[in-house]
């Protein structure tokens, strides 16, 4: 499983300008307000969840944004869904709970969960997520982020969560 400093490495040996911003660890985005003051770009919740037909999901949402557990499966395609076991997203995205990422898909190598990415990140010049801890922040550019997948082979869902509908 690659670390937060193979994922540096990484997005540098892609052409992806990051930074990066050290932080107290935080696990759910209530604690994390003040560090979010005082770094620009979008803010995310990263769930991790398991659909009823065993197909893993990673969302990567804006950090206020609402998500229907109950309705997410009809919007993406699944069966009903809940959050994955702790064991099952190190297994497959090398990270903890508190440290859910989209950084983590790098570490996704047989593609078994696939990506959702609300339509607001997908807009946003700026994203932040953990760099698979929950001790930093990092801010790559919108470019950046579409790089980041392309490099992984993945191509993310995009739902409007707000309408609670596909964009892509």
């Amino acid at each position: 499983m690659r670390t937060r400093d193979d994922l540096l490495a990484f997005l540098a040996d892609i052409g992806v300008a990051a930074t990066t911003y050290d932080h107290p660890a935080v696990f759910s985005v209530g604690e994390s307000g003040k560090i979010k003051q005082e770094i620009a770009g979008a803010h995310t919740k990263n769930l991790f969840l398991k659909d009823a037909k065993g197909q893993l999901w990673l969302v990567s949402a804006e950090a206020h944004a609402e998500i229907d557990l109950k309705r997410l499966h009809t919007v993406v395609g699944g069966a009903r869904m809940s959050f994955g076991r702790a064991e099952l997203m190190e297994e497959t995205l090398g990270v903890t709970p508190g440290s859910v990422t989209a950084f983590g898909l790098v570490n996704d190598r047989d593609h078994r969960v696939r990506f959702v990415l609300d339509r607001t990140l997908a807009e946003a010049e700026l994203v932040n997520f953990h760099p698979l801890t929950n001790t930093a922040t990092t801010t790559v550019s919108q470019d950046g982020l579409r790089r980041f997948l392309s490099a992984i082979g993945v191509t993310p869902m995009v739902v409007d969560f707000v309408a609670m509908r596909r964009v892509e």
